[in-house]
């Protein structure tokens, strides 16, 4: 075995000596902030004796729904088709003898403005075999609102930790380690959990007026965010 020299470089001790105390506090932050974007699922279907019927029928829904979509400008900030489908229906009995094809196309629009959103809703549904689901109300991945929440955090960390020191009579010398061990944005999920879930399905039934705009009210999101910290304090006297 041999002696370590005065030069040599000592191991970290992980949990501090009489010297130098240790102080481990865990940090957090719950904050609830209004919504920044709210998502709706649009599903279009169509039907048709044949493939190409049913194609083309879908093509024009499809192109009526995204128009209308688009004239709702900078208010909505995404729009994207999704799964797109031909299905052949099989008349029952004997054989395999198809009876009509029915059509489908998805698409999602994300929206900023709230009050554009309750007309778009319902516009959409009442257009012919159109089924619209949402909204889903959340944060935008680099919302201040997280920054809020992990500074917050790092603040609590540091304020149950001098609470600690000074119930020792003494004080906090130096930060050795901070670690965020999660920080994120929690609000109901795609699909939405129930209750911030709308529905409906418009089947061409003649309608004498437009129908009115939904009253949708935003559904408040909930931020988390949590740290660890070890700090150093000055030795107390017990």
């Amino acid at each position: 075995m041999t002696t370590p020299t005065p030069d040599d470089p000592q191991p970290a001790v992980p949990y501090g000596t009489p010297d130098a105390p240790r102080i481990a506090v865990r940090g957090e932050a719950h904050l609830e902030v209004d919504p920044e974007i709210a998502r709706i699922g649009i599903t279009v279907a169509s039907r048709g004796k044949d493939r190409r019927a049913a194609l083309d029928d879908l093509t024009r829904r499809n192109t009526t729904a995204l128009n209308l979509i688009k004239t709702y400008g900078e208010a909505v900030e995404r729009l994207e088709t999704g799964a797109f489908s031909i299905t052949p229906q099989l008349k029952e009995g004997r054989g395999e003898r198809i009876h009509a094809h029915h059509g489908r196309v998805h698409i999602t629009a994300e929206l900023t403005d709230f009050t554009a959103l309750g007309e778009l809703t319902t516009r959409l549904a009442d257009l012919d075999l159109t089924r619209v689901d949402g909204p889903w109300w959340a944060l935008r991945p680099h919302s201040p609102a997280h920054r809020t929440a992990r500074q917050q955090a790092v603040r609590e960390a540091v304020q149950r930790a001098r609470e600690y020191a000074e119930a020792l009579g003494t004080t906090l010398a130096a930060l050795v380690e901070l670690a965020d061990i999660g920080a994120e944005n929690t609000p109901p999920a795609y699909p939405a959990a129930a209750g911030g879930r709308m529905r409906s399905m418009a089947y061409g039934a003649p309608q004498e007026t437009a129908a009115a705009p939904l009253d949708l009210e935003p559904q408040r999101q909930h931020v988390h965010a949590q740290v660890n910290a070890r700090f150093t304090m000055a030795p107390p006297q017990l």
